[in-house]
């Protein structure tokens, strides 16, 4: 139910995240957009500068192969260091005809030939260096940078033939691989390159890593090239070793956070079936705790006694304490600013102690506008300020200690549909039970206490419940999931002590599921659906608070903040007692670092307990822009109202990190 005005920016800093560069123009070669060429060194008396140019006869892909050739050259890797004389050039390109011909073997030219030539006298052979290279080079010195030439006779591209997996010495019938080509993606007639052939080194001994075996690994590679018959037979020799499982897990390093705090995160078992997506999820559920900053986990090079293989983890802190500060604006919400304070190892055993306050406009609802500065108000001023502890890891449980205190000044609304405004005091003393790393369960006892008005009235409240909540987090990315679901559910019974006031129950699930249609994730759909329900007491009687709206960025997009519900008198807001929320995106990457999302939201909140589907929906569609970044992406959305209401904007845009749900 997070939402967004029609336009918003936001913009953050943190001591976590590293300082931005100078912007330097002349870093946008690097996407070849002016197009530049890069010059040698001044002529000088001292030195002897050079230009490189590669000239390649016989391939179809002269660019791809000429980067190859650049790599592994000297002459190019040192091009802006001029050699001191002629004799150190000659020295410099005798050395790099061996690494040219290796780079062509390595793309499947094993006839190719090689020559670097300056003014006619040319060096095709490793160690010699000929006088009248360094001859030729010295006339150049003081005058102009010498022009060497790499000529590059291909010749035909060489093909597999023959391939064969072998399994080394005495042979075990249950490690057998239904389908070597399948597996190593070496194939009968596809080109013989090295990539190719490491990368089936890698695909076999991870075949065998996922089904158990940790110690797999290739003796062998036998490669037989026939030069008259252009093809090359290769037959790899693998060990893939015992079947074995998970054996003691050793905390080695950890710095100042407890090894049992680190322990409780773990949750493999001695005897667990060993698998490299276990390794995996064990590291991501130690990152989860807020003191660390890297993982790593080294295997053993040998099972134990027990035939298990031993697992040690190694942990760096991240640094002890973060301040920050973020602001953002929107066309409808206004300005806002938030800054936070955070503890990330208060008391030594990884607890987390964050302070945060968040300074926003709180848009007017009684029909009066701000038109300049002398019109603004106090009250046109909201906040919120929490402070939040956890305690991981309660006596080296899986049990984590959460406790949290809000308080709040808020208007939600708009002019044209009205609202509420809230003062009001959460807190809340809660544990949290890690069944896995997907899974856990939490229940807290939390009491409120506050003041809210609306179309319906004002009204002083207090209210204490035991909420219960679940969560299930199978996907592979909190900011940019592409596989997996995520679950969340919880029912909270309240008893309220205002004169007007009902006990009440609320409750709340949420389920998003992710699925990539190609293995690199280039294409995923994503679709979510959230309910909600408040049962046991009228609609005037539960807090503007805890009623339901929808709408908003995190919500349906295209529509204010909170401004879908229901409309009592005058048509304004009052909330409802169920919601109804749904989304479906495409995301679709098109380049590595650039993608477009279409999206359809709808939703609406409903004065009845459960939602009515025979009341009208609101629906929105759009287009986001993806720019993908390390901390994850950021997120640009364009959305409309299909079915507009009276007052709504006709488009909406949305800016934030992360991906909308």
């Amino acid at each position: 139910m997070a939402g967004g005005g029609a336009c918003a920016v936001a913009a953050f800093i943190g001591a976590d995240i590293p300082s931005a560069r100078a912007f330097d123009l002349s870093s946008l070669d690097v996407f070849g957009l002016f197009g530049s060429k890069e010059k040698p060194p001044a002529v000088s008396a001292t030195t002897v500068p050079y230009e490189l140019r590669f000239e390649i006869t016989g391939v179809e892909s002269e660019s791809a192969l000429k980067r190859s050739l650049e790599d592994a050259s000297l002459l190019y890797r040192l091009r802006q260091d001029a050699p001191p004389d002629g004799e150190t050039l000659a020295r410099r390109a005798a050395a790099d005809i061996n690494p040219l011909i290796d780079a062509l073997w390595a793309q499947g030219y094993f006839n190719a030939q090689v020559s670097i030539a300056l003014d006619g006298v040319a060096v095709t052979r490793a160690g010699e260096t000929p006088h009248a290279f360094a001859a030729a080079a010295e006339r150049y010195r003081n005058r102009a940078a010498a022009p060497l030439v790499v000529t590059v006779e291909a010749g035909p591209l060489f093909k597999l033939r023959n391939v064969d997996i072998v399994e080394s010495g005495r042979r075990d019938p249950t490690a057998q691989i239904a389908d070597p080509g399948k597996v190593s993606g070496l194939v009968s007639g596809d080109p013989a390159l090295s990539s190719s052939i490491r990368a089936a080194q890698a695909a076999l001994v991870d075949y065998w890593r996922e089904r158990s075996r940790p110690l797999a690994r290739v003796v062998e590679v036998r490669p037989v090239v026939d030069h008259a018959a252009r093809t090359m037979d290769v037959a790899l020799v693998i060990d893939p070793g015992p079947v074995a499982g998970f054996g003691d897990v050793s905390v080695t390093e950890h710095g100042d956070i407890p090894p049992e705090v680190i322990r409780s995160f773990i949750y493999l078992e001695p005897g667990d079936p060993y698998s490299p997506k276990a390794l995996a999820d064990t590291r991501k559920s130690i990152a989860q705790i807020p003191a660390v900053g890297s993982v790593r986990l080294r295997e053993g090079t040998s099972l134990d006694g027990a035939g298990n293989l031993p697992l040690f983890v190694e942990v760096n802190e991240r640094p002890k304490r973060l301040i920050g500060f973020s602001a953002r604006y929107s066309t409808i919400d206004g300005p806002a600013v938030k800054t936070y304070w955070e503890h990330r190892n208060l008391f030594g055993g990884a607890e987390r102690l964050r302070l945060e306050g968040d300074i926003f406009f709180a848009p007017r609802i009684d029909g009066t506008k701000i038109q300049r500065f002398g019109d603004f108000l106090p009250s046109d001023l909201g906040g919120r300020f929490s402070a939040s502890f956890m305690k991981p890891a309660l006596g080296g449980s899986r049990n984590d200690l959460l406790v949290d205190v809000v308080g709040t000044r808020e208007r939600i609304g708009t002019n044209r549909f009205g609202g509420y405004t809230g003062r009001y005091v959460t807190g809340s003393v809660g544990i949290r039970h890690r069944f896995s790393d997907v899974f856990s369960i939490q229940a807290a006892l939390e009491a409120e206490r506050g003041q809210t008005s609306d179309v319906l009235g004002q009204v002083d409240y207090m209210i204490a419940g035991v909420p219960l909540s679940l969560r299930y987090d199978s996907t592979d990315n909190a900011l940019d999931p592409t596989r997996g679901l995520r679950i969340t559910a919880s029912v909270a019974p309240y008893a309220a002590f205002g004169r007007h006031d009902a006990p009440f129950v609320q409750s709340k699930a949420s389920i998003a599921g992710y699925y990539a249609l190609d293995e690199d994730a280039r294409y995923v759909l994503a679709g979510r659906v959230g309910l909600g329900s408040i049962a046991g007491a009228d609609l005037d009687q539960v807090p503007a608070t805890r009623r339901f709206y929808a709408g908003g960025g995190g919500s349906v997009r295209g529509y204010a903040y909170r401004t879908l519900s229901p409309l009592g008198p005058l048509f304004h807001l009052t909330g409802g007692r169920s919601l109804f929320e749904a989304s479906v995106e495409a995301r679709i990457k098109i380049t590595r670092t650039i993608g477009i999302v279409p999206f359809f939201d709808a939703g609406m909140a409903f004065e009845s307990e459960i939602p009515n589907f025979k009341q009208k929906l609101q629906y929105a569609a759009g287009l986001g822009l993806r720019y993908y970044t390390p901390i994850g992406p950021i997120r640009l959305d364009v959305a409309a109202p299909l079915n507009p209401r009276k007052g709504d904007k006709p488009v909406a845009l949305y800016i934030s990190v992360g991906q909308s749900f």
